[in-house]
């Protein structure tokens, strides 16, 4: 059953963004009855987008909730979540929302389900203001698995903006607790890979030109090191509508991935796209952190749910992340500290240490 009510100010931090909303939907597998106020409060049209809409309706079903006051351009919420069922459950933001962000919000409530989980995402797999399909494939993925849990995640259909179209089925299966990470060490880095890719209308030269450029920007700071960009033209059968971008992942000797990334745009040279991804990239690299500044964020609340101390460093913290930490706090009773990182090496770079004293959640369905 659901416990006391909370109140949630979505005026607070990073007002102008979804991600107070996503933060405390996310932890609704505490039990927690909120109420958000203020969403979205800092944009020119406040309020939920469709997008959202979709995620909370998704969560309601998930926890088997009652939710009121969720329409388009609502600022106002109440949500009451009750006991968290596994099972079939599709959100559809019937744009090019992103479907990483409805996997943000739906993953934490799924671990801690009554029993295995199928999330059918649909809209935008590669969109603006949010993670690419790819970075959660290739960078949170792995590393977020490091809490002790499995899932798998099959990109039926690609979407882009402004149609979306995309499809994503991920699997979980639920967890008894989730284990601490420590993930301090960065190591060297051993190899760069990635994919540059073009759906639809638009011709393959222009993966092939982001892939150099940024290979070749690359390679400026790694000389002898194995950078392997894929040009990649999307089936048909597998992308909705036109798009471009470009993801690389360095990998490091201690397991670490960090990654840039950049989406074409009309007027938008390809040389650009690549070099900016590549640009990403090298500065989360000079840091110092062992995750990239995308990966921080997302880590918080597993970190507040986990049984035991978790360490990362990070580069510069962002506000996404100062958001994460300030609601995994308030809701979830979790205790974090973010210092800068006294290593030697570290105190001319801008490098973090988060610590977070999980709250050892405990999955009362196993």
């Amino acid at each position: 059953m659901a416990g006391p009510r909370v109140e949630v100010d979505g005026g607070l931090l990073e007002r102008e963004g979804g991600k107070i909303l996503r933060v405390s939907r996310a932890l609704s597998c505490l039990g927690l009855s909120l109420r958000v106020q203020k969403i979205r409060a800092g944009r020119s049209t406040p309020g939920l987008r469709p997008q959202h809409l979709s995620g909370l309706e998704m969560i309601r079903d998930l926890c088997a909730g009652q939710l009121e006051g969720a329409d388009i351009g609502s600022t106002e919420i109440t949500f009451t979540p009750e006991k968290i069922k596994g099972g079939s459950h599709t959100a559809d933001t019937k744009t090019a929302g992103s479907v990483c962000l409805l996997l943000q919000v739906s993953l934490p409530c799924v671990l801690f389900a009554a029993s295995p989980s199928e999330l059918r995402l649909r809209g935008g797999t590669n969109a603006e203001m949010a993670p690419q399909i790819d970075y959660t494939a290739m960078v949170f993925k792995p590393i977020a698995e490091k809490f002790g849990f499995k899932f798998n995640c099959d990109i039926k259909m690609r979407g882009y903006y402004p149609k979306g179209g995309g499809e994503v089925i991920v699997q979980v299966s639920p967890v008894k607790q989730l284990n601490p990470i420590n993930i301090t060490e960065r190591g060297s880095v051993t190899k760069i890979s990635g994919r540059a890719f073009v759906a639809g209308a638009l011709p393959f030269k222009v993966a092939k030109e982001m892939a150099a450029a940024a290979v070749r920007c690359l390679r400026k700071e790694f000389r002898d090191l194995y950078v392997n960009i894929q040009p990649v033209q999307e089936p048909r059968d597998h992308a909705f509508g036109n798009g471009s971008g470009i993801i690389v992942v360095a990998e490091t000797s201690t397991g670490c991935l960090l990654a840039g990334s950049a989406l074409g745009k009309r007027g938008v040279n390809a040389d650009k796209v690549g070099i900016d991804a590549a640009e990403m990239l090298l500065a989360n690299l000079r840091h110092g952190g062992a995750v990239d500044e995308y990966l921080q964020d997302q880590l918080i609340i597993f970190m507040a749910l986990a049984n035991g101390v978790s360490r990362i460093k990070t580069g510069p913290v962002t506000l996404h992340t100062q958001t994460a930490i300030h609601f995994a706090e308030q809701l979830a009773k979790a205790k974090f500290t973010v210092k800068k990182s006294e290593e030697e090496g570290d105190a001319s770079k801008d490098a973090y240490i988060i610590e977070c004293q999980g709250i050892a959640m405990t999955n009362p369905n196993l």
